[in-house]
């Protein structure tokens, strides 16, 4: 079972905190050319599928293809590999941003 993190600035004790745009974002990960941003991202079951419109910079790791989706001005991904933490905290590095389980 995967945990769920969400990387906000929300936390900041600055009295100026500005929540991430879509702008934003796009600027960010289209430097990491292991990142492709898609507004649906589809998961596929044995029996059905799904797709889920909005925001979603996809890290390609392997074959494995893992959303980081931007959401009311926060960026959540889960934790189902142990290899998408440090990608993680580098993500929150570069945003200054704090990361938050939930």
């Amino acid at each position: 079972m995967s945990q769920r993190y969400r990387i906000t600035r929300s936390l900041k004790e600055t009295g100026n905190v500005q929540d991430m745009t879509l702008d934003e974002c796009k600027q960010l990960f289209a430097t990491k050319p292991d990142f492709e941003y898609t507004s649906v991202f589809t998961v596929k079951g044995t029996e059905s599928t799904m797709s889920i419109e909005g925001d979603f910079f996809m890290w390609s790791y392997g074959e494995a293809k893992i959303p980081f989706r931007l959401y009311s001005g926060d960026l959540y991904v889960a934790v189902s590999n142990e290899a998408v933490v440090p990608k993680m905290i580098e993500i929150a590095s570069e945003l200054e941003a704090d990361i938050v389980e939930g």
